[in-house]
C-alpha cells in the first residue's frame, strides 16, 4: 500500500512521519482491501489540522479530519474518527443485489 505525507505551510518531524507510517499500517488491517493513504498536515488559525484519507477497494474511499494544538494529537483523532467508520462498516456489511434477505 502506498502512503502520502504532505504538509501545507510548514514541515513536519521525522518521528511524526515514522508515527504517520504506524498509524496508516494499523488502520489498512481494518480496511477491505487498501490500495492507498494520504495524510495532509496544514496550520489553519493556529490550530494544526490533519487529514487521513485512506482508499480501499472498489473506490471506496474514508476521510476523516481534525484539528488540535499540535500535529500528533490532530493525526490521533482523525485516525480514531476513520477507526470509527471502519468499524461501523464492518458491522453493517452491504449486501449485493438481488441476494435474498432472511
Amino acid at each position: 500500500m502506498e502512503t502520502t505525507i504532505t504538509t501545507r505551510h510548514g514541515e513536519i518531524a521525522e518521528a511524526l512521519r515514522l508515527r504517520v507510517e504506524r498509524v496508516v499500517e494499523r488502520l489498512a488491517r481494518l480496511a477491505r482491501r487498501p490500495t492507498a493513504a494520504h495524510v495532509t498536515f496544514g496550520q489553519d488559525h493556529q490550530r494544526a489540522t490533519a487529514e487521513v484519507r485512506l482508499t480501499a477497494a472498489r473506490g471506496m474511499v474514508h476521510v476523516a479530519s481534525a484539528d488540535a494544538p499540535d500535529h500528533r494529537t490532530a493525526l490521533d483523532r482523525a485516525a480514531q474518527k476513520l477507526r470509527r467508520q471502519l468499524d461501523k462498516q464492518e458491522a453493517n456489511p452491504r449486501r449485493r443485489a438481488g441476494s435474498a434477505r432472511r
